[in-house]
């Protein structure tokens, strides 16, 4: 789109804007934001709105709190659902500090560091997320059960679809706001949905997937449901995850196709797989960042856990869809909507990149389905495992530089420093299944 300063102040004039969202997330993808009137949206697209960064958790300490918002143009949109008259619009937002540099602690502000260091390489980065939730219903105080809607299967369309007008509503809204829907449908697990929106540059698909579960939750609450984006919410059916496609551009050309190469693949593409998967350990803290994104992480649920790469295969960490030329791309199977999405998409970038940097070489794919495999056939074939729980995945975070380095000094000590801290809450709860267990028992 490309939007001026002057033309966000005319398109907010014409659409009767009365309040602006500035928007802006902390390190783990919670979407915030600083209500203004309009009057002060040219104060604000020079960047002069400041906040309180210390209130936002992982940013500052309290003395040195003062944070300036700089906004995007081209993330100007209007929130549809919200009353014509005295409309409410939005800004997506980099933190800078007061000096007027871009804020270490901003997530989208590591994401363009990593776009810069493709751009310096030759390459950008698109990316196509799928996103899947549960649409649960909320009790008589607005607070979500884990009481489905419905009991609808894969592709299952109403009466047993409940949902339908509420992802209907959704995806009219999504659309309004600029979204390019490709596919909606239930999932595989009742009260589960996915909507696809189509691929775009990776800054652009990291504003669009912060949008995307901003709005979901919104219309599903003008539903009387409860939408939740929780990795694993229900035990014994399937959890949600957020398989990513992406791929490499050096201009018009997609810098994973070659029509001579093994597969149709270029050396550029198997040295993103290999990077992708040497990394894959150390970058998992950031995709799966909750103690519940490992209760999805686990055979038989068609969660990929195991570290391998496969051209058709679904149960390893990375597939490679069937279509060539300027659809040539990798999938990466294991991260789950919990996400921060500019980190995500910052951490397995810089994976990729940094295979192509060292023209690392993957293993041969792996073509047999992984799941059933013993132990003992696994190893022979050094096929690794993605961390077991968020504890196993912090530590292998620690352990990597080419990690640190994507997400900067200040995201990397403070994400480790308050999962360490969530880790420990959780191993330390007495939980009911262990009440359950042993109370009786013992």
């Amino acid at each position: 789109m490309g939007y001026t300063g002057e033309e966000v102040l005319r398109m907010a004039e014409e659409m009767n804007v009365r309040f602006v969202r500035m928007q802006f997330t902390d390190i783990f993808g919670v979407l915030k934001n600083v209500a203004i009137p309009v009057e002060q949206l040219p104060k604000a697209l020079e960047g002069e709105i400041q906040f309180d960064g210390s209130s936002i958790e992982g940013f500052v300490r309290i003395e040195e709190s003062d944070m300036n918002l700089n906004p995007d143009p081209d993330t100007f949109a209007l929130l549809p659902w919200k009353p014509k008259d005295g409309a409410v619009a939005r800004l997506i937002c980099d933190v800078y500090n007061p000096d007027g540099t871009p804020f270490e602690g901003c997530p989208r502000c590591q994401l363009k560091k990593a776009i810069a260091e493709a751009k310096d390489m030759g390459f950008f980065m698109n990316a196509g997320p799928e996103a899947e939730f549960f649409l649960f219903h909320s009790d008589e105080e607005g607070r979500p059960t884990l009481t489905t809607h419905d009991r609808g299967g894969y592709f299952d369309l109403a009466p047993v679809d409940l949902g339908e007008n509420a992802r209907r509503d959704m995806v009219i809204t999504l659309s309004d706001m600029g979204f390019e829907i490709e596919a909606s449908h239930h999932e595989v697990a009742p009260g589960q949905h996915e909507i696809d929106f189509k691929y775009n540059d990776s800054l652009s698909t990291a504003d669009n997937l912060a949008t995307f579960r901003f709005v979901i939750r919104a219309i599903a609450q003008r539903h009387g449901l409860h939408a939740s984006f929780m990795p694993k919410p229900v035990f014994g059916i399937n959890g949600s995850g957020m398989h990513t496609h992406q791929s490499l551009f050096q201009g018009e050309e997609n810098a994973f196709f070659d029509t001579e190469g093994e597969y149709q693949l270029s050396r550029t593409a198997f040295n993103y797989i290999a990077g992708l998967l040497e990394h894959a350990a150390a970058f998992t803290a950031i995709t799966n960042p909750t103690v519940n994104s490992y209760k999805r992480l686990v055979p038989g649920y068609e969660a990929p856990v195991y570290i391998a790469w496969s051209q058709r295969n679904r149960s390893p960490l990375i597939r490679i869809p069937a279509r060539r030329g300027a659809s040539t791309r990798v999938e990466v199977r294991s991260p789950d909507p919990s996400c921060n999405p500019y980190l995500a998409l910052a951490v397995m970038l810089k994976a990729g990149l940094d295979g192509i940097r060292r023209n690392l070489t993957p293993p041969p794919p792996e073509d047999r389905n992984i799941y059933a495999m013993s132990e003992e056939e696994r190893r022979s074939r050094n096929i690794g495992s993605l961390p077991g729980s968020l504890e196993e995945a912090l530590r292998e975070l620690e352990k990597s530089p080419v990690i640190r380095e994507a997400l900067g000094d200040h995201i990397w000590s403070r994400f480790i420093e308050a999962k360490t801290i969530e880790w420990d809450t959780y191993r330390t709860q007495i939980h009911p299944w262990e009440v359950d267990r042993y109370l009786a028992k013992f």
